[in-house]
């Protein structure tokens, strides 16, 4: 019986050291902070700008500044003294026509100008000697008012003469083709001593600072271009060279001709592509698609249909139109919701406008 009674108190002792162990590791513990916020599950709305299959559109790369070299008289072609392909700058006499009419018909006009230049300055001086007689009385207010409409018929005359002396300076200026600006001379469309017609294309001067290309599109293209806009252009002999990055800079309007393609000018790099390449330029279409939500989302009452909108973790009801179901997400009406905002989906029966919302 004795030992019974001295290991009691050791099974006592033994209790309560391991009940102060687990009453010290439950006072050690922190229990979790109650944040307010509700516990929702959320979607993204879908929709807005879809990218279409890219579309590629032929052109020929061509210099920016250009020019077809026309006389504005007529002749025959006496000198050229350039080649295919030199380099010239603005100023240069690039042709030479010959017309034996236009040097004689300068001389002519000079001739006639030197003539009533004469004959006015003796009207003048005839009609200040008229002018001083007529205040002595010798000559008649008659004869002087005579003698001053000679002096300005004949200024009209000489102002005549003075034009048709300017005209025929000009054409025979217009004999002698010179460079309008610096560049390769990329054609020589009439050879020496041919006839060439005013307006007859003689040569095609191409500047080197800049490239374009010019391509065309159907009408329903044009929304999808802007002045401004950056494209992709293909080097068709190299398919397998990175595209350069051109930009648009002209856009011709659209007409009522049914099937006409319309032009589009597309600005190149310096020094990417040379004049006379063949090259593709894409175009991608960009078309609205529908704006949806999940089915989940929607929240329907007597009055409206919403759903809420969660940005910076707060709830936000955004009342929204339904166009119809498609599946398991419905279609609303555009801007209402943006496409890529946050929508809740899970969580809304204890949801509120204005909750602080934790995303699951």
């Amino acid at each position: 019986m004795s030992p019974i009674k001295h290991s009691l108190p050791y099974t006592v002792i033994g209790l309560l050291l391991v009940s102060l162990s687990l009453s010290g590791c439950r006072g050690g513990d922190t229990e979790p902070v109650d944040t307010g916020a509700v516990s929702v599950r959320v979607a993204e709305v879908s929709g807005g700008k879809v990218e279409e299959i890219p579309l590629r559109f032929s052109g020929i790369v061509r210099a920016a500044q250009r020019a077809t070299l026309t006389f504005q008289v007529s002749g025959t072609l006496k000198e050229r003294p350039v080649e295919l392909g030199q380099m010239v700058q603005p100023g240069d006499t690039l042709a030479r026509l010959y017309n034996p009419a236009l040097e004689p018909a300068r001389d002519s006009a000079a001739a006639k100008l030197q003539e009533l230049r004469t004959q006015f300055d003796q009207a003048q001086r005839e009609w200040e000697r008229s002018a001083r007689l007529h205040q002595r009385g010798v000559v008649s207010e008659q004869n002087l008012e005579q003698i001053a409409a000679r002096r300005d018929s004949l200024r009209a005359s000489m102002a005549t003469a003075e034009a048709s002396l300017s005209e025929a300076t000009h054409l025979l200026e217009e004999s002698v083709l010179k460079a309008p600006f610096a560049g390769q001379l990329e054609a020589l469309l009439v050879e020496r001593d041919e006839f060439v017609s005013a307006g007859q294309p003689v040569m095609r001067l191409s500047s080197p600072l800049g490239r374009e290309v010019e391509i065309r599109v159907p009408a329903h293209l044009l929304s999808h271009v802007r002045v401004g806009m950056e494209l992709p252009v293909w080097q068709i002999q190299d398919r397998n060279r990175a595209p350069e990055t051109g930009t648009v800079i002209e856009i011709a309007q659209g007409s009522a001709i049914r099937g006409e393609l319309h032009p589009v000018l597309v600005s190149l790099p310096p020094n990417s592509l040379a004049s006379g390449e063949p090259v593709e330029v894409g175009i991608t279409p960009v078309r609205e698609s529908a704006v949806t939500v999940p089915l989940l989302a929607v929240v329907r009452d007597a009055a409206s249909t919403s759903v809420f909108r969660v940005t910076d973790n707060i709830a936000h009801r955004v009342p929204v139109k339904i166009d119809r179901v498609i599946g398991e997400r419905v279609m609303v009406h555009p801007g209402e919701l943006a496409p890529g905002d946050q929508v809740v989906y899970a969580g809304m029966t204890r949801l509120v406008d204005g909750d602080t919302v934790e995303v699951r």
